[in-house]
């Protein structure tokens, strides 16, 4: 799984944040559609009433919601100005101007992130993780909890029917 996600890491980090969104768009789409579905899979694999396991499908898709708007929250920023480089005075002995020192601050992939999730959120707690690490440009490894694992294989499943490319998510 780590070998598929380092090896999806590349071409996956440079696909512009607005296209990794617009598959993260569809996922959720995609999750709404299933919602009754994945609601009775929490019920059926792990025994919580279906308000419970309704809630927790809903608060999973809100976290999605959330990784929709990763351009916005990927913005970097720029300090013009911020300082004059110490090798010059103000002004260099052959009176030219001097020489000013700006900043920047860039927002990049990490590469490869790791989640181990418990049981008792099966569909939400996956959700607080990959969708926002895989907008942002990583690849990502899922370890659920063997206890409802089926749940997270079809999370996987519906992710890849939204377009997420083969070993984004393993």
């Amino acid at each position: 799984a780590v070998a598929a996600a380092h090896a999806a890491f590349h071409g996956w980090s440079g696909t512009p944040v607005g296209e990794r969104c617009q598959v993260m768009f569809c996922f959720k789409e995609i999750l709404e559609q299933h919602f009754d579905e994945l609601a009775q899979m929490i019920v059926d694999e792990h025994g919580k009433t279906m308000p419970e396991a309704r809630g927790d499908v809903r608060r999973g898709i809100d976290c999605v919601e959330y990784a929709c708007g990763a351009p916005s929250l990927m913005m970097g920023r720029t300090l013009p100005r911020i300082a004059v480089s110490s090798s010059f005075s103000r002004e260099q002995k052959d009176g030219s101007p001097e020489i000013p020192l700006d900043s920047a601050l860039e927002r990049v992939p990490l590469g490869v992130c790791v989640g181990i999730t418990p049981f008792n959120f099966p569909i939400m707690v996956p959700l607080w993780m990959w969708p926002m690490a895989v907008a942002c440009g990583n690849t990502f490894v899922l370890k659920p909890s063997e206890k409802v694992s089926l749940c997270a294989l079809r999370k996987v499943e519906l992710a890849h029917e939204a377009g997420l490319p083969d070993g984004v998510l393993n």
